[in-house]
């Protein structure tokens, strides 16, 4: 996977705060990833800075390697929790351009009918 490599810092596990505590009725921040016990975690803590393109590169090649096989049960649980990660982000950036379009619409439908009506309701004229 082409994913960056985390620096040294990084991959040390960071002791587990109250913020991620999933009893609190909020649930994990949608970049921290759940450990179940006796397995680590997923790090999707740089999907919050991709693109749409990234993400969606990456997530294919998430889903490819999960399909395939051969991952061990550790590494499917965080490819597939990576996977979620990434499809989130999609997932943000497509509702982002869809309400840009129609904020764009809505923009153009008041120019045409702002149009319309300064020529005294006539529509265009047509071939």
């Amino acid at each position: 996977m082409n994913a960056e490599v985390p620096e040294a810092s990084d991959q040390t596990a960071a002791p587990a705060d109250e913020s991620s505590d999933t009893t609190s009725g909020r649930g994990p921040a949608p970049h921290e990833a759940v450990a179940v016990d006796g397995f680590s975690a997923a790090d999707t803590s740089d999907i919050a800075t991709m693109n749409y393109e990234q993400a969606r590169a990456e997530l294919v090649e998430t889903v490819t390697r999960l399909e395939t096989g051969g991952a061990g049960l550790e590494e499917s649980l965080a490819l597939w929790e990576r996977g979620e990660a990434l499809a989130d982000r999609c997932e943000s950036w497509l509702d982002g351009a869809r309400l840009k379009l129609e904020e764009v619409r809505a923009k153009t439908a008041q120019s045409m009918q702002a149009t319309e009506t300064a020529r005294g309701g006539e529509s265009a004229p047509s071939d």
